[in-house]
Order: structure tokens, then sequence, then C-alpha cells
């Protein structure tokens, strides 16, 4: 169990999912705040998908789903 807790966290560290969250921090701000620009959205968007179309890549190979 620790080790799959440690091995979930060490994913989580990657630069791709770093960048991703802080992202979403960013869109969520300007989601408040009512400041969403639309070239800010389409590169979120792009990077967004980017990020779980490569974990559900990722699990098919695993047999994970």
């Amino acid at each position: 169990m620790w080790e799959i807790l440690m091995k979930r966290l060490a994913n989580l560290l990657t630069v791709k999912s770093l960048v991703t969250l802080a992202l979403t921090i960013v869109f969520a701000v300007q989601s408040a705040t009512g400041q969403v620009d639309q070239h800010f959205m389409t590169i979120y968007t792009v990077i967004v998908s980017f990020y779980f179309g490569t974990q559900a890549i990722r699990g098919d190979d695993n047999g994970n789903g």
C-alpha cells in the first residue's frame, strides 16, 4: 500500500503534471475573476487534452484501462 502511494506521488511530481496543475490553478483564478483570454483557453485545452490523452494511453498499455 505504501509503495503504491509513493509511486503515485512520484508520478504527480513529473514536469508534465506540474505544468498541468499550474495551468489549472491559473485557469481557475482567471475564471473566478472573469479574465479568461481566448488564447489562454486554447492553450490550456490543448495541454490538458495532451495530459489526459497520454494518461489514457499509458493506462491501456498497462492493462489498467
